[in-house]
């Protein structure tokens, strides 16, 4: 076949043209790549995961894929990073709807564990109809033995003994049976839910990240992946122990972290951080704050203040709540926690966790000790009689700032007994951190009215009406203590009501809230009164609410 030149012509511009097309195809080819979570570091709201992964790139430009993340990241928080002769082009964040179930590991195991226990199963039913085969025999023969005459009484009672017992035996063999395949039914119903469960999950897409590189020659490196994802987060809470007023106080500091992120955290590194990623980082500004008469509708003149509105807000993510209450329970042995590093920014601080831990999506609260602290406290007791005639122990620490502390919850023990539960507030401009330890039995407040001394007089046009109460203070402890009782008297709002403070044995009184104090140490088996009696005189013809 003779071709001339002008066909050849382009006939090599064809073949050059597809060489070009293929090779251009090759080099940009999609590499899935396979990164479990290796750090997590978990904020009061969201969780920030990085996962690690080696790479080999041939020549030319290549995309790399990261898949089977969460849905819910944060496209704007996506950092990628790499180490060799590379060069990052791209970075795409993708929802994948299509991601196969019987595809899935895991799916694939609990498979097998299904069609295992369907197989012993099986072998136990087969076990059973053999059993039953064997009960048939026996009652066909006991029929027999039973007609026949010319057995002796001995041989008809050895005889009889032998197929009782065999029967108790195959009635005892089909009950253990029975009761095994009851057992693996239940098995494979978890299992199958476990199943549901993936198909429940997978109605939400599947996060993946595509990242486009390129390189003049074929190389291996390393790739780093960052991303912030909601649905998940942590919440402080504490054990607070005292074991006697004249020791220090053991403030034992735990994370509280949660996730429903869809995406299992298995193994990883955790740190937990107080900062607040969320907050928007710029400075408020004030508007122009203006103001004008105003007049309304039903009066001649008026001043109404009117301010502008000021640019919104930053918006503040609500902390997820666990569905899960923590138990308190008495601890006779404490066993050694993790071992935590804190690390002290400028802006937050990280406690990092040494122990891998495997964190479920599944939205229930794992619980993380962090810190342990162990700091001096000043106690002091404090009751108020005329809400409660209990005594509260409280404990005054001065250095609490140093212990990176946020308010949570507080689980008391004292003297190695639980009292109950309380809040922890570090949310004050106080230079002490004052926590509550619950009440004490052996301090026994008592309030009464003294009836002899609460008298109603009317004098010209006013009324004087005076009230006095005493108050006992007995200590059954075998230590002197320092308690405060804090009580009150009414104070005037009104130009025609007086208010008088007759007797206070001591008190100190707060004119402008009427607030009345005493500071009292009280010594092992002592008992202290004190007496409030206050009068109240306004005209006659008003009545004033004092009881």
């Amino acid at each position: 076949m003779n071709i001339n030149r002008p066909t050849m012509k382009k006939l090599i511009i064809i073949f050059t043209g597809l060489f070009i097309i293929l090779y251009t195809v090759a080099a940009e080819g999609e590499k899935e790549i396979k990164a479990p979570v290796s750090r997590v570091t978990v904020y009061p709201d969201r969780a920030q995961l990085t996962h690690e992964a080696s790479v080999s790139l041939t020549a030319g430009k290549t995309n790399l894929k990261l898949t089977g993340l969460s849905p819910y990241i944060d496209a704007q928080s996506i950092q990628v990073k790499g180490i060799g002769e590379y060069t990052i082009l791209a970075v795409n964040l993708q929802n994948n709807y299509l991601q196969n179930l019987e595809d899935m590991p895991e799916v694939k195991n609990i498979r097998k564990q299904i069609e295992s226990l369907q197989i012993k199963i099986e072998d136990e039913k087969a076990a059973i109809n053999t059993l039953e085969e064997k009960q048939s025999f026996l009652a066909a023969n006991k029929a027999i033995l039973v007609k026949e005459s010319s057995f002796s009484l001995e041989q008809f009672k050895n005889l009889m003994d032998l197929y009782t017992n065999n029967i108790d035996q195959i009635a005892g063999s089909k009950l253990k049976k029975s009761r095994l395949i009851k057992d693996y039914e239940k098995q494979v119903a978890d299992l199958q839910k476990q199943i549901s469960d993936q198909q429940g999950k997978l109605r939400l897409p599947s996060g993946e990240i595509t990242v486009s590189v390129s390189s003049d020659k074929a190389v291996s490196g390393k790739m780093t992946f960052e991303y912030v994802v909601s649905n998940a987060g942590w919440y402080p809470s504490y054990d607070i122990r005292v074991d006697d007023i004249n020791k220090p106080v053991t403030i034992t500091y735990k994370a509280n972290v949660f996730q429903n992120s869809g995406v299992e955290w298995k193994n990883v590194k955790l740190s937990f951080s107080n900062a607040t990623p969320w907050v928007s980082g710029n400075v408020p500004i004030l508007n122009p704050w203006f103001i004008n008469f105003y007049t309304p509708a039903t009066s001649t003149s008026g001043i109404r203040i009117r301010g502008l509105s000021s640019r919104s807000a930053p918006l503040m993510v609500k902390k997820a709540e666990a569905a899960d209450e923590a138990m308190a329970l008495n601890e006779v042995v404490t066993a050694a926690p993790v071992a935590v590093e804190k690390k002290v920014g400028e802006m937050a601080v990280t406690f990092n966790v040494s122990v891998p831990y495997t964190i479920v999506s599944d939205g229930k609260v794992q619980t993380i000790e962090i810190q342990k602290s162990t700091m001096p406290a000043l106690y002091r007791y404090v009751t108020v009689p005329k809400i409660s005639t209990a005594a509260y122990l409280t404990g005054n620490i001065t250095d609490w700032a140093k212990q990176s502390l946020l308010s949570g919850e507080a689980t008391m023990y004292f003297e190695n007994t639980y009292v109950g539960k309380s809040d922890l507030n570090v949310n004050q401009l106080t230079d002490t951190l004052v926590i509550s330890l619950g009440t004490d039995n052996s301090i026994l407040v008592k309030r009464e009215k003294r009836k002899d001394y609460t008298t109603r007089k009317v004098i010209g046009a006013n009324k004087t009406e005076t009230y006095s109460f005493l108050i006992t203070i007995r200590n059954n402890k075998t230590s002197t203590v320092n308690i405060t009782v804090n009580d009150q008297i009414p104070v005037s709002s009104n130009n025609n009501i007086s208010v008088e403070a007759d007797e206070l044995t001591g008190g100190k009184l707060d004119e402008g809230t009427g607030m009345v104090k005493w500071d009292l140490e009280v010594k092992p088996g002592e008992t202290k009164e004190l007496v409030l009696t206050y009068s109240v005189k306004f005209p006659k013809n008003q009545n004033v609410i004092l009881e």
